[in-house]
């Protein structure tokens, strides 16, 4: 089996053999997470995999273990491997891309949902889905993590307004690629193909019910992917899971994901510029630098929404992710100063084991 349509390169190459000093592990690719279970492919073929015992050890967070997507080094005749009936995992190469979130609860952690991919599909239902508020978060997480957000609008056979709907994502779009499809009939597929190159992985993420499965089924040729019908109140169950690489016959490769009914954000503030460039930009003719644009006089953005130029509920939108943001920040610094406490404790802890392995010789 060749890597290379897995999207193996040199760049990778180069990262594994820094990392496989002793050259003992062979390169593969996590094509199936949940929990602590994975399946990965190498050249050899696929795998069940978990990690080794060291890689458990060491990783304190999430974000530590593979995911989806992760390019990852693996022994198979180890001793380890023979006992447990799996592949070893020993190692992640870095990431090139990512997306993520904040986990769910009270918790302050970032929860990776899939890795290296080259472009993450937005898919929202021209339905009771259509948010543009859960879009504009949904973009600020791929920015965050370095993909191309490509937006997919599904179920347009539903839609009876499609015209209002396109010029009110335009004001959060602006120059990204749009496409409407229906799933069901595969109408607006073929709009896909441009993103979808061979050895390049594409992501899908959205809320349940639009769709996703739906689509990764028709990409593929077979029903691969469980599908249900939304609830009585329009909402969407879940059907997926787990997270799921699948090859596009003659084409690329495709990440499923469970839908999400909220998305906490795990980014840089900066990274909210990216989403709400129009309002970074008027911010800047504020007459005040530290500007909150809500009754300071001189407000270059609350001049454009008097205007009728800029969507109030925008304006809430991009506050709201930076409050968000900027309440992360705080938590993660608190959370910081905890990853120091614990890895001073860890060094204490080896400290006392060595001095105890070598107390009788001095």
């Amino acid at each position: 089996m060749s890597l290379q349509q897995f999207g193996w390169d040199a760049g990778y190459k180069q990262q594994f053999e820094e990392l496989d000093t002793d050259h003992s592990c062979l390169p593969a690719r996590v094509i199936y997470s949940q929990r602590r279970l994975y399946r990965v492919v190498s050249e050899h073929g696929e795998h069940q995999a978990r990690v080794s015992g060291r890689l458990l050890y060491q990783a304190r967070f999430p974000a530590d273990f593979p995911t989806t997507g992760d390019w990852v080094g693996i022994r198979i005749d180890s001793q380890e491997a023979a006992d447990s009936g799996t592949v070893i995992i020993h190692f992640t190469l870095p990431r090139r891309t990512w997306l993520s979130r904040n986990a769910a609860g009270e918790k302050v952690e970032e929860q990776l949902i899939c890795s290296n991919v080259e472009r993450v599909f937005l898919v929202s239902g021209l339905d009771r889905d259509f948010n543009l508020r859960r879009i504009e978060r949904y973009l600020s997480a791929v920015y965050q993590g370095g993909a191309q957000p490509v937006i997919v609008l599904n179920k347009v056979d539903l839609c009876r307004d499609l015209e209002n709907k396109m010029l009110e994502l335009a004001a959060v779009a602006f120059d990204l690629p749009v496409i409407c499809t229906n799933a069901l009939s595969g109408e607006g597929y073929d709009q896909l193909d441009p993103y979808l190159g061979q050895g390049e992985t594409v992501a899908l993420v959205g809320s349940s019910g639009v769709g996703k499965s739906t689509l990764i089924n028709r990409l593929l040729g077979r029903e691969t992917q469980a599908t249900r019908d939304l609830r009585s109140d329009g909402k969407g169950r879940h059907t997926t899971t787990h997270r799921e690489l699948f090859m596009i016959p003659g084409r690329g490769m495709v990440i499923d994901n469970p839908g999400m009914r909220e998305l906490q954000l795990w980014a840089q503030e900066e990274r909210v510029g990216d989403t709400f460039a129009e309002i970074e930009l008027l911010a800047e003719q504020c007459r005040f630098s530290d500007c909150r644009h809500g009754n300071e006089p001189g407000c270059a953005v609350q001049e454009q929404i008097a205007l009728g130029r800029l969507d109030p509920n925008r304006l809430r939108s991009y506050l709201k992710q930076k409050g968000e943001l900027e309440q992360l920040s705080r938590s993660e610094s608190l959370t910081s100063q905890g990853r120091y406490k614990l890895r001073r404790q860890e060094g204490r802890r080896w400290e006392k084991e060595i001095r105890g392995r070598f107390k009788d010789k001095y």
